[in-house]
């Protein structure tokens, strides 16, 4: 029996490079290289009896909701096999409940579709079909279904697919070897590459030569030192030949957009070991082409992370010591394309990080809050990651503890005390704020709507001194 399966495991790979070496070139405009499967072109070898355990169901069982069974009767009835694959193999085999479950299948778009309407079964976010993803919706939750793919053409960002019914062939597609992994519905564990072994032993290799990969798609650069960070026993464990392969083909990064390279910084900060792996992305040179500057102050990031041992900062927190200013910031917001909350948050820091704290300053910073409604919990965590990135432990641990007061006051309150002009009641609003904050916030409505007066005395003095400053 093995050795028909070796006999015709040989003979399907020799089948495969003809096919391989004699499809014509296609020229695709913008792509300036081109690979075929890696299984055939970088000489990986598939194990031949890919099948390597069986999990009892106590394992793996937790994942047959009522919804996942329709789906999975569906291609039981079309007699299509379907795989569960990826990430979700690997956190089941390190006993862990997955958070996504994607699966692959024989089955081709086209073939999900007709079966699925058949079925009754909706097909919901069909931007995925162009990649060969279908992604069915069953009692509210969602299901991803992707065909067995090869990649025929790449350019560093994307690829040009073509679908196959060999797993082997989709497996040798994926990035890491701890991703290329499948579990069958009977609990099989299918591993193509060795996945399993690197699992147990945490630790991360590229499925074939890590150059070649990489070439492929830069991002896989920043992927490499995700997983890293997230299955590694230590933090510089490297292979020594994977880190020169990102130091050779680094520069590719400048290729992928952005937001691509911040989800994944985002969470390589995030996560285990983040600071040690951000010097060693900085030492390997790959710091100009994710939006640093040329020559980042690790100096001053490295005070930063040893002063704040023990808090947690944000992803933007830990990037503001390579920056020496508001115009860094802004260049690293150009290339990195943050959402507002990150970007206002590094802005803030760094624009006030030299500033000294004292009570007033927090009294101040507690006004601006207050004033503040719909931003006060935005506010509030501005503050609190500027205290944590100054190690201003003893105001930080008073401002966790307190809580943004409602103001009691509203503008009709005001405006029915006579005050008309909408402006104008705002200006006092912000005023009086100013005042129940001298109090220390004790000050009661009433005593309050008596300071209206006070107020409108201030504006009115302010506005004529303005005016004789003019």
């Amino acid at each position: 029996m093995m050795a028909k399966h070796l006999v015709d495991f040989d003979w399907k790979l020799k089948y495969l490079f003809q096919l391989f070496s004699l499809r014509p070139h296609r020229p695709y405009p913008s792509r300036f290289l081109s690979f075929v499967n890696p299984v055939i072109n970088y000489n990986l070898k598939p194990r031949p009896i890919p099948e390597i355990m069986k999990l009892e169901n106590s394992q793996y069982g937790f994942i047959f909701s009522p919804q996942l069974t329709t789906v999975l009767q569906v291609f039981d009835k079309y007699k299509y096999e379907i795989r569960l694959c990826g990430g979700a193999v690997r956190d089941i085999l390190l006993g862990k409940t997955p958070t996504d479950l994607d699966f692959a299948t024989t089955a081709t778009p086209d073939e999900m579709i007709e079966m699925m309407a058949k079925e009754n079964i909706r097909i919901v976010n069909k931007g995925g079909l162009k990649h060969g993803t279908v992604t069915s919706h069953v009692d509210g939750v969602n299901f991803e279904l992707t065909t067995l793919r090869i990649d025929v053409v790449t350019d560093g960002r994307h690829a040009d697919v073509e679908y196959t019914k060999d797993w082997a062939l989709d497996a040798g597609r994926r990035d890491l070897t701890v991703n290329s992994m499948f579990l069958g519905m009977d609990g099989t564990v299918y591993d193509y590459f060795n996945g399993y072994e690197d699992l147990k032993k945490r630790q991360i290799r590229f499925v074939g030569d890590p150059k070649l990969r990489i070439t492929e798609d830069y991002l896989r650069i920043l992927r490499y030192f995700r997983f890293y960070g997230r299955l590694a026993t230590a933090p510089n464990l490297h292979d020594e030949y994977i880190l020169e392969a990102i130091r050779e083909k680094g520069s590719g990064l400048k290729q992928i957009s952005g937001e691509r390279i911040w989800s994944e910084l985002h969470k390589i900060l995030e996560g285990n070991y983040g600071p040690d792996i951000m010097r060693t992305i900085l030492k390997l040179g790959l710091s100009p082409y994710i939006g640093l500057p040329e020559q980042p102050n690790v100096e001053e990031f490295d005070k930063v992370i040893n002063r704040t041992k023990g808090l947690k900062l944000q992803p933007i927190t830990m990037l503001i010591p390579f920056l020496k200013d508001a115009h860094d910031m802004n260049e690293l917001n150009n290339r990195l394309k943050f959402r507002v909350f990150d970007r206002d948050l590094g802005l803030f820091i760094v624009q006030s990080r030299d500033e000294k704290w004292t009570p007033d300053t927090i009294k101040i910073n507690k006004i601006k809050i207050i004033q503040n409604p719909t931003k006060q919990a935005v506010m509030k965590e501005y503050i609190e990651q500027l205290l944590k990135y100054n190690n201003d432990r003893t105001i930080l641990e008073e401002f966790e503890k307190w809580t943004p007061l409602k103001f009691p006051i509203t503008g009709n309150m005001i405006k029915n005390h006579g005050v008309k002009d909408g402006k104008k009641i705002g200006i006092i609003l912000r005023k009086l704020i100013e005042y129940w904050a001298d109090d220390d916030f004790q000050t009661d409505i009433e005593e309050l709507l008596n300071l209206i007066p006070k107020a409108e005395d201030e504006l009115c003095h302010n506005f004529k001194n303005s005016k004789k400053n003019t």
